[in-house]
């Protein structure tokens, strides 16, 4: 009798394996309003460069995902914690991969630029280094960010006045406008949005190609070092199909 009641257990809950995984492979997915990259829908989800790579991922991967929008800072404290949580259109670094996983590529930025205050004139062709190393300059860059390797080792080079901000990316554009820093960075298509919306008037700022500073970097899905291995395979399956299509 013993027997029988076992090999029923075991059907139950063999029936309910499915059920039971699927239910811990919702993942809540945290991005942050940061357009052209990533753009809040009237349904809580996310759209654009980096946004809608990810949504379309997940989908495929019959992965469900809670949205939840997440300031930047907050996003690498809930990634450290654990538990089922990832994060869109992060660059992948070697101090990140301590404590989280990545998924293949699902976007890569135009070279990153400066948009610099009008009144900041650097030598013509100029490359990173030497604006950089600059008497004066002053450089604004915000906290807990890598602007990928080359740049981030650039900053990690010299001894320019850098001031760091945990603002959006428009606030701090704000401060260029204001005179308060000399320039900040941005990828190039995320530079000519930026200026477009901010409503302060494309003549109040010059972009800056330097030309050592190579393509732009991935963008990556990152997640918890919780989340299953199974998980970022089937997200990196569903990305690589959707690539191999173009």
């Amino acid at each position: 009798m013993r027997h029988h009641t076992f090999r029923r257990l075991s059907a139950c809950l063999a029936l309910l394996a499915p059920a039971l995984a699927m239910a811990d492979d919702k993942i809540t997915l945290s991005f942050n309003d940061r357009p052209p990259y990533l753009v809040a829908g009237a349904d809580g989800s996310a759209s654009g460069l980096t946004g809608t790579p990810a949504a379309e991922a997940f989908h495929a991967a019959g992965i469900e995902v809670a949205w939840s929008k997440v300031p930047p800072n907050r996003q690498l404290v809930v990634i450290k914690e654990g538990g089922p949580n990832c994060a869109i259109g992060w660059y992948k670094t070697a101090e990140r991969e301590q404590f989280a996983k990545f998924t293949k590529p699902i976007y890569r930025d135009k070279p990153t630029v400066i948009i610099a205050n009008p009144k900041f004139a650097p030598a013509e062709h100029a490359k990173l280094g030497e604006i950089l190393a600059a008497k004066g300059v002053r450089v604004l860059v915000k906290e807990n960010f890598s602007y990928g390797p080359y740049i981030d080792a650039a900053l990690d080079k010299v001894k320019a006045a850098q001031t760091k901000s945990n603002g959006t990316s428009t606030q701090m554009l704000q401060l260029v406008n204001a005179n308060s820093v000399d320039f900040m960075f941005a990828s190039e298509e995320e530079a000519s949005y930026l200026v477009e919306q901010s409503g302060i008037g494309a003549g109040n700022f010059k972009q800056i190609r330097m030309p050592d500073v190579p393509a732009g970097d991935d963008r990556y899905i990152m997640c918890s070092k919780d989340v299953s291995d199974d998980v970022i395979g089937r997200l990196n399956k569903a990305i690589g199909a959707k690539k191999s299509k173009k």
